[in-house]
C-alpha cells in the first residue's frame, strides 16, 4: 500500500483524534473571527451604504477578499467534515481508513476551483484542474486575506467614525443657529451658504469618506472651516439677541462715548492753539475730528428703534462701539501728545528752580557765571514762544556747571 501522503507514514488512531480535536478548535476560531469581522461597525457601514469614489473601490476589494475567505473556509470545512464523518463510521479504523484520514488531515486534500488558482501558477498546457492545498496551507492562504480585510475595515472605521462625529457636532450647532435665527424672525444668507456647504460635505462623508482622509486619518479641515463659519454666525446672532433686549442701554453708552470723544477733541484743539502760541516750532499733529461722523452713525442707528434686521443692526452697533472706543483712544493720545509739550516746558521750569536752590545751598548764590546761565535759561523758558530745544540744552549746561563746582577745584 502506498503512503497516503508522500514521504510520511499514516497517522495512528490517537494522532488522528488529536489532530481532529486541534482542527475542530481551529475551525471554530476561524469561523468566529470571520463572523466578528462581518459584525464590525466599519464592515456593516461599508456594506450598508451607497458608496462612490475611493470608498466604492475599497468596498469592492473587501467584498472580493471576504468572498475568497468564505470560499476557502467552506472548502476547509468540507474536508474536515469528511474526515470527521469517516472517523465516526469507524470506531477502530484500519490501515486503509487511517491512510485516508491522514490524506484528508495532512495531505493536499483541499482542491481549489480552477478560477481560484492564481494566474502565475498556471501553464499554457496545464489541465483545467484546481490547485490542491493541505488544511494548513489553506489556513495560510486565508491569513493574509483576513489581515488585509481587517486592516482596510479598521482604517475605514477610524476615518468614517471621526468624520461622522464631526458632522454630528456640526448638525447640533446648525440646529442651535437655526433656532436663534427663527427667534429673531429674520433670514440670513450666510446661514444658507454654510448649510449648503455642510450638506455637500455630509454627502461626501456618507458616500465616500476616504475622499476626506489623509495618511489613514480623517481630514476634517473643510468640516472644521464650516464649523468656524457657523460658530461665527452664532456669535453674531447671539449679539443680535442681546441687542434686542438691551438696545436702548447700548445706544446710551455709545452716545456717552461719542460725547467723550467730542470733548477730548475740543480739548486737543484748545491746547494745540495754546501750544502754537507758547512753544516754538512744535511740529504738532492735526487733532482728530471723528466725533461728528460718529454722531451721524449713532443717529442712523437710533432711528431704527431696535427694529428691523437685528443681525445687521447688531453688526452696525458693534462696529459703532468699536469705532467710538478707537476714536476716544486716538483723541486722548493726541491730547496727551500736544499737552506734553506744555508739560515739558513746566518740567524744565521746575528743574531750573531746583538747580538754583542747589547752587545757593552749595554757596554759589553770588557766582556770576552761574547767574548768567540761570538768567539765559529763565528767559528761554518764560518767553513766548518758548524754544524747548535750546532751553533744554541751556538747562543741561547750568546743571553741569553746578555739578563741577560741587566737586571742587582740580576734580
Amino acid at each position: 500500500m502506498s503512503d497516503a501522503v508522500p514521504g510520511r507514514p499514516p497517522m495512528g488512531r490517537d494522532e488522528v483524534d488529536r489532530t481532529l480535536g486541534h482542527l475542530r478548535d481551529e475551525r471554530e476560531r476561524i469561523s468566529s473571527a470571520l463572523l466578528e469581522l462581518e459584525a464590525n461597525q466599519g464592515y456593516r457601514m461599508l456594506e450598508g451604504a451607497a458608496l462612490s469614489g475611493e470608498t466604492l473601490d475599497a468596498q469592492a476589494v473587501v467584498r472580493a477578499r471576504m468572498a475568497a475567505l468564505w470560499a476557502l473556509f467552506d472548502l476547509y470545512g468540507g474536508v474536515l467534515g469528511a474526515a470527521e464523518e469517516l472517523r465516526e463510521r469507524h470506531s477502530r479504523p484500519g490501515q486503509a481508513q487511517l491512510a485516508e484520514l491522514t490524506r484528508l488531515l495532512a495531505g493536499p486534500s483541499v482542491e481549489l476551483p480552477v478560477e481560484e488558482v492564481p494566474l502565475e501558477r498556471r501553464t499554457l498546457l496545464s489541465a483545467p484542474t484546481g490547485e490542491k492545498l493541505t488544511l494548513q496551507a489553506t489556513v495560510a492562504r486565508m491569513t493574509p486575506l483576513f489581515e488585509e480585510v481587517a486592516r482596510r475595515i479598521a482604517a475605514l472605521d477610524t476615518v468614517w467614525s471621526a468624520l461622522l462625529s464631526r458632522l454630528a457636532a456640526l448638525d447640533a450647532e446648525r440646529r442651535t443657529v437655526s433656532a436663534l435665527l427663527a427667534s429673531l424672525g429674520g433670514t440670513e444668507p450666510e446661514f444658507d451658504r454654510i448649510g449648503g456647504e455642510i450638506d455637500a460635505l455630509a454627502g461626501t462623508v456618507r458616500s465616500d469618506p476616504l475622499a476626506l482622509s489623509r495618511d489613514g486619518h480623517a481630514d476634517t479641515a473643510r468640516l472644521d472651516a464650516a464649523g468656524d463659519d457657523l460658530a461665527g454666525l452664532r456669535r453674531r446672532l447671539e449679539e443680535a439677541a442681546r441687542l434686542r433686549d438691551g438696545f436702548a442701554g447700548r445706544v446710551r453708552a455709545i452716545a456717552g462715548t461719542v460725547e467723550l470723544v467730542r470733548g477730548t477733541e475740543a480739548a486737543a484743539r484748545r491746547v494745540r492753539a495754546e501750544v502754537l502760541v507758547k512753544i516754538s516750532d512744535p511740529a504738532l499733529p492735526d487733532p482728530p475730528d471723528l466725533s461728528a461722523a460718529l454722531a451721524d452713525r449713532l443717529a442712523a442707528v437710533s432711528a431704527s428703534g431696535g427694529r428691523g434686521d437685528l443681525v445687521d443692526l447688531a453688526d452696525r452697533v458693534a462696529g459703532l462701539e468699536r469705532a467710538a472706543k478707537a476714536a476716544l483712544e486716538q483723541a486722548r493720545t493726541a491730547l496727551a501728545l500736544i499737552q506734553g509739550l506744555l508739560d515739558r516746558r513746566d518740567e524744565l521750569r521746575g528743574r531750573l528752580e531746583a538747580y538754583q536752590v542747589k547752587a545757593a545751598r552749595l554757596g554759589h548764590a553770588e557766582d556770576d557765571e552761574l547767574a548768567r546761565i540761570h538768567e539765559e535759561a529763565r528767559m528761554l523758558l518764560w518767553s513766548s514762544p518758548c524754544d524747548l530745544r535750546k532751553a533744554t540744552v541751556t538747562l543741561s549746561g547750568y546743571q553741569q556747571a553746578i555739578s563741577s563746582r560741587a566737586k571742587g577745584p582740580g576734580r
